[in-house]
């Protein structure tokens, strides 16, 4: 089966809101490549390694959450020339998604992490543009800080840091995927007792410590596979393309 590229896009767009959310990122198609889509590439980076894989595996569209383009108009040269030179070669379109597939409550990387630690939503934090980018979870009763790090373990992020500065067991998450260390003082007012994120800084940890809140850090890559998977799913089954999962972890 095949759908037309600009209906999988409009389908995107309105799914995602992604004129809704302000980010750096160029969000939405960035690359038209292709016309029918017969085969979506899922990935976190449109990175050159992961758009040859995506020609390889006979894409049509890569849906990524690190896009092409960011914040300000750059040049076709260099690493990001190859980059489009090769979506255009190989006929793959590219669609990112950055701050919607963030903050989305039913296939946002937050919302899904939460979920997949058996917590709860409950509201947001951290305010960027009139959206709350982190999600507030409880899970259903406090459990040991070292079981919740098992657990995020377990559904992908197995490459932790780990600062056991705040009460233990815990039940009050606050979760933001990726980059997410400048909003620690917000999880730290909104009362969390565990704060999840991607990558750790050097200045957030006398932050935390004289806090008192724990930080679990599950790597920047891994806390955001869970989104683009998410919406690859929802491609699938609302127009019969098949999905294609291009894993390319960073270690980061």
């Amino acid at each position: 089966m095949s759908a037309p590229l600009a209906d999988i896009v409009e389908y995107l767009d309105g799914l995602l809101d992604t004129a809704g959310v302000q980010d750096a990122s160029l969000n939405g198609l960035q690359v038209e490549a292709s016309g029918d889509v017969a085969t979506v590439g899922i990935a976190v980076d449109a990175a050159l390694p992961t758009i040859t894989t995506a020609v390889e595996r006979g894409c049509q569209l890569l849906l990524v959450h690190h896009g092409l383009f960011w914040g300000t108009d750059q040049p076709l040269r260099g690493a990001l020339g190859a980059r489009v030179a090769q979506c255009f070669r190989g006929g793959v379109s590219v669609y990112a998604s950055h701050l919607p597939l963030d903050v989305h409550a039913e296939l946002g990387n937050n919302a899904l992490l939460s979920r997949a630690l058996g917590a709860e939503p409950e509201a947001g934090f951290g305010e960027h543009g009139g959206v709350q980018l982190g999600t507030l979870a409880r899970l259903p009763e406090a459990r040991p800080l070292a079981e919740v790090a098992g657990e995020l373990a377990a559904v992908g992020c197995d490459d932790q840091v780990m600062w056991a500065f705040g009460p233990d067991p815990v039940q009050r998450l606050a979760v933001l995927t990726g980059s997410g260390c400048s909003f620690l003082q917000e999880a730290i007012e909104a009362g969390a007792d565990c704060f999840i994120t991607g990558e750790s800084k050097h200045s957030a940890y006398h932050q935390a410590r004289e806090a008192g809140i724990n930080c679990i850090f599950g790597g920047h890559y891994a806390t955001e596979t869970f989104g683009v998977r998410a919406a690859g799913e929802r491609l699938a089954e609302q127009f019969a393309v098949a999905t294609e999962w291009i894993h390319l972890p960073t270690g980061i």
